[in-house]
């Protein structure tokens, strides 16, 4: 199922962002990004319809996918 972002909360949204980016890992190439900036990346990536959220009922989880790798048919 996917949740629309302007349903939640600015915090919660917030809080999804940094679970997601911590559970990434931290190797990004040569450059060190930061969480802020790494949340920040996930933020526009969802802003601009890159990335969105899906919730899971049979895991019981949320994640972030991008768009293109959803099956919608």
């Amino acid at each position: 199922m996917i949740i629309p972002y302007q349903q939640l909360t600015t915090d919660t949204l917030d809080s999804l962002l940094e679970e997601h980016a911590l559970r990434e890992g931290t190797d990004y190439g040569e450059n060190e990004v930061s969480l802020a900036e790494k949340v920040e990346q996930l933020k526009q990536q969802l802003l601009s319809g890159f990335v969105v959220i899906v919730y899971s009922e049979l895991h019981e989880s949320v994640n972030l996918i991008k768009k293109s790798e959803l099956d919608l048919t």
